[in-house]
């Protein structure tokens, strides 16, 4: 039986970019987790293991793994960057009893530094400070200690967290040390995290002899064992075979039995006869499990608090597909599947709501990037569905209607400051603060605004500053609802008639706008194929062919040439889109269309 005493559970938490990932990686080769012969001692960003993950370059999901270094065995949790999958970080926050708090040596705290780091010192958490990446040539250690020294101020919930460790690190190539080196190319390890860990972060306060309690804080799934349960045991032990009571959030008890019990170890999981108190387990057999649930003792049940989770500020319409070209790309395409799927979805994205909307659903998140990562998924999945334009998710406070508002950060060259505060300005945010940063180079802005001033924003400003942005929010609070945003978009060109494009259609097209078709593609009638010049739609005929006489053939007519068309993503879909508009979303392709696809009838609706 592991000696808790000799435990650790530690999240990492940082904010997007800052290397938490990169320096968990470390960890792991440094403790002797792989063998020198295997593929991960070569291998970048092992946690990072899903497809999204890897080409995104981001964190999505939460990852428990476990180290030894000694006689101590260490649970390192590692958690997403981004706000928009902060569900994730306050879900396995409570796994912890110490938290590792990585910082860019140049960029310093960021806004979601503060809120991840405003989380776990309200869970009571010990911090360690790394200062990461301290080999950049514009790093700023003195003023990030301060920036530091003054966000500890505005977060401390108690005076013990106000004195913190502070260490320095190049993740990337697994050095750190407890002062600044004189000379960053010079031997070193990560032996002195092991050690603060150690001896910095408190031993797991449990009780061994009490009755079994455990919250479920993540699942897990594969095609043997089934449905794992995963979280730290809060009091007691569980062996395998174990009879337990499962209690669910709704107040309802379920009998259950423990198949086995597993611990992790790097990127796989062992077998143990027995878990106790102040562990990280993995238990099978408790099919009813969902995260939120408390694991507890068969005779005595006592369900623990479950997990608190803000509320979501996005929501989406999400149905099947309605377009002329349905059922032909996609595996799974009616709406008891797609709501089968979002179901399944539920059980591990704990930030995530779902309605039934008429043949839809409405699909609540935390933003427009944790939307997008789910709509993805269940394309790369084989679904087929239309998806709506993002709205705010508002609710009622002392009966007036309330919305959401952000802090929006943005870091810029000076030259591109006039075209960032006129079209923040359109968009009625409120600049807070301004000022240069010499060592950086870069204007800082800090602007107050609605979130749905900020749908389609980041597009926009990426194009006007040549892709030299840097932009962060961070959901403040509420505010009554304000009067609606005028339309900051250009009308669209919508295709007349279902067919093929041809190069000799679009070539007079294009002196029209801003094409997002190429030649040869099928469209059909309401499907939107550009960016107009003008505020108002038009309809063009893109599928015409140039029709042959006695006095012209076809080879005399010259090559036509035509500038490429613009492929949006699925992110730029989604802030292209106006209220009358839609997305359809197949394994295969992206198209933007119009609700109504009738021209007649779409003339005749009021535009919104």
């Amino acid at each position: 039986m592991q000696d808790q005493t000799k435990i650790r559970n530690i999240a990492i938490i940082a904010h997007v970019d800052h290397g938490k990932t990169t320096l968990v990686d470390g960890l792991l080769k440094q403790s002797e987790t792989f063998r020198d012969n295997q593929a991960e001692m070569q291998q970048e960003l092992i946690m990072d293991s899903g497809d999204q993950e890897r080409e995104r370059g981001i964190t999505i999901t939460a990852k428990v793994t476990a180290v030894q270094h000694g006689d101590y065995r260490i649970n390192i949790i590692d958690t997403p960057g981004h706000a928009d999958f902060s569900g994730e970080v306050e879900r396995t926050l409570n796994m912890a009893d110490g938290c590792i708090l990585i910082v860019d040596a140049q960029e310093g705290p960021m806004p979601q530094t503060k809120f991840v780091l405003g989380k776990a010192l309200a869970s009571g958490l010990k911090p360690i400070v790394i200062i990461n990446k301290i080999d950049k040539p514009g790093n700023r250690l003195g003023e990030v200690e301060d920036e530091l020294a003054d966000l500890f101020l505005e977060l401390a919930v108690h005076e013990d967290q106000l004195h913190y460790p502070v260490y320095y690190a190049i993740g990337r190539a697994g050095k750190a040390w407890q002062n600044v080196p004189q000379n960053p190319e010079e031997d070193a390890n990560l032996d002195v995290i092991f050690d603060a860990i150690i001896n910095e972060i408190p031993a797991p306060k449990v009780e061994l002899d009490a009755p079994l309690q455990m919250l479920v804080t993540a699942l897990a799934w594969d095609n043997y064992k089934g449905k794992y349960a995963i979280g730290r045991i809060s009091a007691g032990h569980v062996k395998a075979g174990d009879q337990i009571t499962l209690c669910k959030k709704d107040g309802t008890q379920v009998k259950a039995k423990v198949e086995l019990v597993f611990m992790s170890h790097g990127l796989s999981k062992f077998e143990v006869k027995e878990g106790v108190a102040g562990d990280i387990v993995q238990l099978t057999g408790i099919a009813d499990a969902h995260i939120g649930d408390t694991v507890a003792d068969a005779v005595n049940p006592v369900a623990l608090p479950t997990i608190e989770v803000e509320a979501p500020t996005l929501k989406v319409y999400l149905g099947p597909n309605t377009s002329p070209f349905k059922g032909l790309e996609g595996k799974f395409t009616t709406g008891r599947q797609i709501g089968e799927r979002l179901q399944k979805e539920l059980e591990t994205n704990v930030g995530l709501r779902v309605e039934d909307s008429g043949i839809g659903y409405l699909v609540s998140g935390r933003g427009e990037l944790h939307l997008s990562v789910l709509i993805e998924t269940m394309r790369r999945e084989g679904y087929e569905f239309e998806v709506g334009r993002p709205q705010v998710v508002t609710k009622e406070e002392g009966g007036k209607i309330v919305e959401p508002i952000e802090e929006l950060i943005i870091e810029v060259p000076a030259e591109y400051v006039g075209a960032v505060q006129m079209e923040l300005g359109a968009r009625r945010a409120l600049l807070k603060e301004q000022f240069s940063s010499s060592s950086k180079g870069v204007t800082k802005l800090v602007y107050e605004l609605p979130t749905r001033a900020l749908l389609g924003l980041r597009n926009v400003l990426v194009t006007q500053t040549k892709g030299t942005i840097v932009m962060n929010s961070l959901v403040t609070g509420y505010q009554p609802m304000g009067a609606p945003l005028q339309q900051l978009r250009n009308g669209v060109l919508i295709a007349f008639e279902q067919g093929t494009t041809t190069p000799y259609a679009l070539e007079m097209a294009e002196a029209r706008g801003t094409l997002y078709i190429g030649p040869g593609e099928k469209v059909y009638a309401g499907q939107i194929v550009g960016l107009y010049n003008r505020g108002d739609d038009l309809e063009v005929n893109v599928c015409k062919a140039k029709h042959l006489t006695n006095m012209r053939s076809k080879s005399s007519d010259g090559v036509v040439q035509l500038t490429p068309a613009t492929i949006l993503s699925l992110e730029q879909c989604l802030d292209f889109i106006e209220n009358d508009e839609m997305l359809e979303v197949t394994p295969q392709s992206l198209r933007l269309r119009k609700k109504e696809l009738n021209p007649t009838l779409r003339k005749r609706q009021p535009r919104v």
